[in-house]
């Protein structure tokens, strides 16, 4: 048996030893990521915050004092977050944008048939121009829009085309959606149809707002969207033999540019202020319903966010901004224009994080092609994988507010989530207050804070800034170059408009 001063002269020199044993930085990541998660799920003013930003403001497009209200619901959220500063950088969007009271009355006669007459349930099509009160103009029916649908279809000139769509039930089936538009809408234009009139992807009448703008520009001929029990009622018409004839008004109104603005706050960093991480989400929405899901809980999302992480008391290496990105529907145009000013700087961004799905669990993130930050980030996200958050893809996306950072050469992820109750309600009237739980959105909130603080806490930049011919490999080696075809700005690319100069 050992005599007692041998035995505490080894727990002496236990001691020591592991006071000497180096702190290892991984053992750092977790304890922070446990005290940011800790401090995410409690109580908070998330519900409130949305709440504030969905029934009292409601809709939110640009140009609009709804929208206005909204950028200083978001200045005055960071600050009581306890933002170290908070501030708003104007932009211009080409064309300021509403509709009027679309109206559209069908009729169809036949000599077997008695006159249907009935009212078409329809909204216009967002950035699209007005049209002036048209009657007893005939619809013809183009099936999905394809080349071939259009060749058999015929002549085209001065009449309505209407066109066929899937019900909507994948990410991929609303990627087609906006993927189909465009060649519609040229074939269209160059027929000299006098609109188009696509059936909704929604069933139970629901109505929902898209643009197919693709730069806050008027688009090259008016368009509604019809509610697809009467658009599949008016196809079988059609179907049937019956001459079919429109009544439509479409009165848009359409203004030169506005200004409107992004919200930024920010948590300076403890040793390299002047290098950043962005946590970001778009504050505006589209105006039938009141923009909750698409995309206010998320905006709520940064704002809790940082109050999670001040609250916490730990103070990352790197500055993290916090952003509230405007004119997002209408073509990514606040991302765009904070990338393109902040050009200068983007050499010390260490990443971008962006949620803009509703509130579908989280599933892991897309990296923007970024094979180099992988293995960083599968460590940064363990923390995460309680809430099921385990996957890292390289996919290069379009959509959503990381796109122009991620063509600027910045490491950017992408929230990839489940589909949940996003899809159904995307756009639409029934995206409101009452769609969101709240209970994984608090979820969301941790990983948000978790990992935006862990990028910016991190001893070197995730990667480098690529350059131009980096991200043009990148574009290649994952198949992308037909994704930005499919959003007309492929030739931007090209040209130089857009992304990295070199």
């Amino acid at each position: 048996m050992r005599k007692p001063e041998l035995l505490w002269l080894c727990i002496f020199t236990s001691a020591l030893c592991l006071a000497a044993s180096p702190v290892v930085e991984s053992d750092i990541e977790a304890t922070d990521a446990a005290r940011i998660i800790q401090f995410a799920l409690q109580p908070s003013s998330l519900q409130t915050n949305l709440r504030n930003l969905t029934d009292e403001i409601g809709g939110r497009v640009p140009g609009t004092p709804a929208m206005q209200r909204a950028i200083d619901w978001g200045v005055q959220a960071f600050k009581a977050a306890g933002a170290d500063s908070v501030h708003t950088e104007e932009f211009v969007i080409p064309n300021s944008w509403a509709e009027g009271a679309t109206e559209m009355t069908v009729s169809a006669t036949g000599t077997q048939l008695p006159k249907v007459e009935f009212h078409v349930r329809c909204v216009s099509v967002a950035w699209a121009p007005a049209l002036a009160s048209v009657k007893h103009v005939p619809v013809i029916d183009v099936g999905k829009g394809s080349p071939a649908e259009f060749a058999k279809a015929g002549d085209i000139s001065g009449k309505i085309v209407l066109i066929h769509s899937t019900v909507l039930k994948t990410w991929d089936d609303l990627f087609a959606e906006y993927a189909i538009a465009p060649p519609v809408i040229t074939a269209a234009v160059h027929g000299k149809a006098k609109a188009v009139a696509f059936i909704a992807t929604r069933e139970h009448d629901i109505l929902y707002r898209h643009t197919n703008s693709a730069e806050g520009e008027i688009d090259r001929i008016p368009q509604v969207l019809v509610a697809r029990e009467d658009g599949e009622r008016i196809g079988r018409l059609l179907a049937s033999g019956h001459p079919v004839w429109a009544d439509l008004s479409i009165p848009n109104q359409i203004a030169g540019p506005i200004k409107t603005a992004n919200v930024i706050a920010e948590i300076k960093g403890s040793e390299k202020p002047d290098e950043f991480v962005i946590l970001g989400a778009h504050l505006d929405s589209w105006e039938l319903g009141t923009g909750a899901l698409d995309n206010g809980c998320n905006a709520a999302l940064v704002v809790d966010a940082l109050r999670t992480i001040k609250a916490s008391g730990l103070r990352p290496r790197r500055s993290i901004r916090f952003i509230l990105f405007s004119g997002e529907e209408e073509g990514l145009l606040g991302s765009r224009a904070y990338a393109v000013a902040h050009r200068p700087e983007l050499d010390n961004a260490g990443g971008v994080i962006i949620y803009d799905s509703g509130i579908g669990k989280t599933t892991g993130f897309a990296d923007g092609g970024r094979k180099d930050v992988l293995e960083t980030a599968h460590r940064l996200i363990a923390p995460l994988h309680q809430f099921g958050v385990t996957e890292l893809k390289t996919d290069m996306e379009w959509g959503t507010d990381h796109f122009d950072f991620m063509l600027e050469g910045v490491p950017t992820f992408v929230a990839d989530q489940d589909e949940s109750n996003y899809l159904e309600n995307y756009h639409a009237v029934s995206d409101t207050y009452d769609k969101v739980d709240f209970a994984q959105l608090k979820k969301h909130v941790a990983e948000a804070a978790e990992f935006s603080f862990a990028l910016a806490n991190l001893p070197e930049k995730i990667g480098p800034r690529f350059t131009r011919a980096q991200i043009e490999n990148s574009l290649h080696e994952t198949d992308s170059e037909e994704m930005l075809k499919a959003s007309g700005l492929w030739d931007a690319w090209q040209g130089g408009r857009l992304g990295r100069q070199k």
